[in-house]
């Protein structure tokens, strides 16, 4: 492919994991297609090979490209001729089996869109994290929240210094789904979530009290300093939190807090985030995610909906929207909207441009280390009935 020519043609994607009975891999697709920017051609889609051909058709994928496993997948894709192998694969698997399956395909070329938490372990993160930048590959964690439109406006409005100074972060996540143990019927979301061989070392806060952190550390910013935190199981005999709470020191003196549970009756995926500034206060809610509240003393309170032609529109919000103000976006769109900013980089990457992946606006194998960090700091110091730890990174931004 010559120099700086453009890519006029879809980028072919490979998907691991999505197989009969999954929920995220279909959202993975959905969202990497949404724009046809991008078209599904191949796919290792359970680790029990007649389960991952069996479910190739759901897909469309064709029975030469429906492979029994990831190892397989590499191995043939990159036989393939360039014009025809997969330019990226998307990891939809457990969290065990994500860095195995990361580092084979980055090792053999290939970009990667990687569910999070990132890894397992920080060990293995670290190590990613590495193979990445030696690489050269692309490499997005679809921190997926970060993609919604009016979660940009709030950066962008953090980073223009209309709220002043940033003193506090308090960000939520709120389930309920695991009230009861339903991971003893063979509930397959539950069952895995709540295994350490496969979740890794914390439960409820390595699945979605990483998102809240996250979308604090996105939003302003902010580099930790420190953290204590506080894990429990409220289910008796469940071997991973399923409640927490965590405080965090940022290095610029503010305070953050971060809470998540998922055995708060009647909750569903109540993330939201409250951000206080010397000059204003923001509050977002991701199940009425259309909304971006601002408040300042002594003003009526300001609502930003999302509207791509308002003239208070960020940039990032403006080219985050694909329907006219009023017509709901939400989940898949934001999760679209990772796999948009990573396809400028793929292609730049293809077309042998240059691009900056540790300043991109999608979650990059940094941010993933970054969670991987927090979740691994807030099991440490739960440990030790909240002791501080440290939270500092080299990797964090």
């Amino acid at each position: 492919m010559a120099v700086n020519e453009p890519l006029n043609r879809k980028l072919r994607m490979g998907l691991v994991g999505g197989g009969q009975g999954a929920f995220i891999g279909r959202v993975h697709v959905t969202a990497a297609i949404l724009d046809n920017r991008a078209e599904l051609v191949a796919g290792a889609l359970s680790s029990d090979p007649q389960k991952a051909k069996a479910s190739a058709p759901d897909y469309d994928i064709k029975p030469e490209r429906a492979y029994g496993s990831y190892r397989e997948m590499v191995e043939a894709e990159s036989k393939l001729p360039e014009d025809q192998r997969i330019d990226f694969v998307s990891i939809a698997t457990p969290n065990h089996t994500h860095f195995e399956i990361a580092k084979a395909f980055a090792e053999a070329g290939f970009n990667i869109m990687c569910d999070k938490p990132l890894t397992f372990d920080l060990a293995q993160a670290e190590e990613l994290a590495k193979i990445v930048e030696k690489t050269g590959v692309v490499f997005a964690v679809t921190h997926n929240y970060t993609g919604y439109p009016l979660v940009r406006q709030a950066r962008d409005m953090v980073r223009n210094g209309e709220l002043g100074e940033i003193n506090a972060i308090r960000a939520f996540y709120i389930q309920g789904w695991l009230r009861q143990r339903i991971e003893l019927q063979n509930q397959k979301q539950a069952s895995w979530r709540t295994d350490p061989t496969k979740s890794g070392a914390a439960g409820c806060f390595g699945d979605i009290g990483t998102h809240a952190y996250n979308l604090g550390r996105f939003i302003t910013g902010l580099l930790p300093d420190q953290i204590s935190c506080h894990l429990k199981t409220f289910a008796e005999g469940r071997q991973l939190d399923d409640y927490g709470s965590a405080v965090i020191r940022y290095q610029n003196g503010a305070l953050g807090t971060v809470t998540a549970s998922q055995i708060s009756h009647g909750r569903e995926n109540d993330l939201w985030i409250e951000i206080d500034g010397t000059k204003g206060a923001l509050e977002w809610h991701q199940e009425e995610p259309n909304k971006l509240i601002f408040r300042v003393n002594g003003q009526p309170i300001r609502v930003y909906t999302r509207d791509p032609n308002a003239p208070f529109a960020s940039e990032t919000h403006k080219a985050s929207c694909r329907l006219p103000s009023g017509h709901p976006e939400a989940f898949f769109e934001a999760f679209a909207n990772i796999y948009t900013a990573a396809y400028a980089d793929m292609i730049a990457r293809a077309t042998k441009k240059t691009f900056d992946s540790k300043n991109s606006l999608y979650p990059n194998v940094a941010d993933g280390v970054d969670g991987m960090n927090f979740i691994t700091q807030c099991v440490a110091s739960s440990k030790e009935n909240g002791a501080w730890k440290p939270l500092k990174h080299p990797l964090c931004r």
